[in-house]
């Protein structure tokens, strides 16, 4: 295979055994030669680990932000999205799995700098871009050279994430990262372990790091499905370490499921289950839980936590009104947690 040209990647170092063991992840893939990683774009050639997804997204596109989701970042905002082939977790459910289980087609695919990444959100006068449809740890070099750009050119970088990531290396990935959002995909290590291939607990450390470590706004999305991780008490212990760990007002996002990938055999997440753990969240004590992939426009609503005046009414994606001032209710004058024009 040709290198010229590939970025040679960060986050690795040579094993014992001649081979390459990769350190961006909690995954630890050894990589013999000419072989890649569990994620595909992460390759060991002649001895070195290339990351050959940098500078080759599948596709951008120009989304809400509510699209990521994100209700407490600039709400009501266009973001400019794109990812890259592979993922480094194996998602039975994965809703994205053409993307993120597809390896790279040389024939197609596109090359783009990171200049000309933030080339594009100014010439389509987005305010932020997003790092999403596949898992963007696994461009991290990538990641790390649009976000210092952007931040340089006043647009703001968001990661829509697994969370699955090693802790020296997350480090240097969201060090101009602005927003996050992050799949807690499920509240057990069986779930974990056996429909992700990977391990709950890493997952939770990002969450604890992003909220006691960064000022970077992050919100949390969980995706039930029926018979897997919708139980009731599975969703009370989700919220309780929530509120432990994290606080009460990091938005909660419960998402409906479609049938997809390897778990066809799966029926479509009923109104009622998002519902219900959306109650017991909020009867937990989380200020801000929404619904999403179904239309329910409570479920949608920001509401004030003190005085639960509507504050942002939305249509699916699409804001209606959006009654902030200054960061806060304009009734009773609270502030409202997030980022906001």
């Amino acid at each position: 295979m040709k290198t010229s040209g590939l970025k040679i990647a960060d986050w690795w170092k040579l094993a014992k055994n001649g081979k390459i063991l990769c350190t961006l992840c909690p995954r630890y893939c050894t990589i013999g030669e000419g072989q890649a990683g569990f994620c595909y774009i992460r390759q060991n050639h002649y001895g070195k680990l290339y990351s050959v997804g940098y500078g080759r997204p599948t596709g951008f596109a120009i989304d809400p932000i509510e699209k990521k989701p994100l209700n407490h970042f600039l709400p009501g905002s266009s973001i400019l999205s794109f990812g890259t082939a592979g993922c480094n977790l194996g998602c039975k459910f994965c809703q994205n799995w053409s993307m993120s289980k597809a390896k790279l087609d040389d024939e197609n695919a596109l090359s783009v700098s990171p200049e000309e990444v933030v080339a594009l959100a100014k010439k389509n006068h987005t305010p932020s871009i997003a790092f999403t449809y596949n898992d963007p740890t696994i461009f991290g070099e990538y990641v790390i050279d649009i976000s210092r750009i952007a931040r340089e050119e006043g647009i703001k970088s968001v990661m829509v994430t697994a969370g699955y990531i090693d802790k020296n290396a997350r480090k240097d990935v969201y060090k101009f990262i602005d927003a996050a959002n992050v799949d807690l995909k499920a509240f057990t290590e069986e779930f974990y372990h056996t429909i992700t291939f990977s391990h709950l607990d890493h997952v939770l450390n990002t969450l604890v790091w992003l909220k006691k470590e960064t000022d970077i706004w992050f919100e949390i999305t969980t995706l039930l499905i029926p018979g897997a991780n919708d139980s009731d008490a599975e969703i009370k212990q989700e919220c309780d370490w929530i509120l432990k760990n994290l606080g009460d007002e990091v938005p909660l996002h419960f998402t409906a499921f479609h049938p997809d990938f390897k778990m066809l055999n799966k029926s479509r997440t009923p109104e009622l289950t998002l519902l219900k753990a959306r109650k017991i969240a909020l009867t937990a004590g989380i200020k801000y839980c929404y619904v999403g992939n179904i239309f329910h426009a409570e479920g949608h609503t920001t509401f004030c936590h003190n005085c639960s005046t509507p504050l942002i009414r939305r249509d699916w994606h699409d804001v209606l009104v959006n009654h902030i001032k200054n960061g806060r209710c304009p009734k009773c004058l609270t502030k409202i947690p997030g980022v906001f024009k």
